[in-house]
């Protein structure tokens, strides 16, 4: 890990943003590079292209909300758009997969996430656990769970979108299959973006990319040690 010194007459904050551009894990005085700007990229994209994804989405699924068309120019429009904004969606996690892939491995400790008792101690900062490193158990098990509902939403998708290619059981099962998962995911990203605003610090790294020393010795200990290389007390 690396320590970087900012330059004269630059501020901590200013420098640790310039750095985030194309560095992270690294620490800038009082903060800590996260996220570089290629991984803040890549999240927005997956966020983005979901939201309007399902915005689009809707209208098709039933009349109540045939209101949302008219954001997009009608419900043909949407008809027609929908699909390639299901595919913009998919590159998404494609490339979300590529870069956090190695680093979502979950092990036994983070396997304690699951546990909803462990979960609501954590929403309550009492559940820190001293080795949690740059992601935690919770933020992993999110990972995979995306990516099986983005595989889930793809395939279904992809069948509905040619009908004419596939027999009518397939077609059938991939409505609820399609159904099932935008819902999971629609719930999954409500929690992500409720957890990521009521803890102040974590939104803004997706932002410009640094936390500050505080918050990555609350959140993720180990991952702090690494990059301060300040030993456990």
């Amino acid at each position: 890990m690396a320590h970087v010194v900012s330059p004269p007459n630059v501020g901590h904050a200013d420098a640790a943003i310039a750095v985030a551009r194309s560095l992270e894990d690294v620490e800038v005085g009082d903060r800590i590079v996260r996220h570089t700007l290629a991984t803040r990229l890549m999240h927005w994209l997956v966020g983005t292209s979901f939201i309007l994804s399902f915005l689009t989405g809707m209208p098709i699924w039933t009349p109540i909300f045939g209101w949302m068309a008219a954001l997009f120019g009608g419900l043909q429009v949407c008809r027609w758009l929908h699909p390639f904004l299901g595919v913009l969606f998919s590159v998404g996690l494609l490339w979300m997969a590529a870069s956090w892939w190695s680093q979502m491995v979950m092990s036994g400790r983070d396997m304690e996430w699951l546990s909803p008792a462990y979960f609501a101690k954590y929403l309550r900062f009492e559940s820190t656990d001293p080795e949690t490193g740059k992601y935690n158990g919770g933020q992993k098990a999110l990972f995979w769970i995306a990516l099986l509902g983005g595989v889930a939403l793809f395939l279904s998708g992809l069948v509905l979108w040619f009908p004419g290619v596939f027999p009518q059981a397939l077609r059938e099962v991939s409505w609820i299959l399609h159904d099932v998962a935008f819902i999971a995911f629609f719930l999954l990203i409500i929690g992500h973006v409720y957890l990521a605003i009521a803890d102040p610090g974590t939104f803004e790294s997706m932002v410009d990319g640094t936390v500050s020393k505080p918050w990555a010795r609350l959140h993720h200990p180990r991952w702090y040690r690494d990059v301060t290389g300040e030993q456990r007390k």
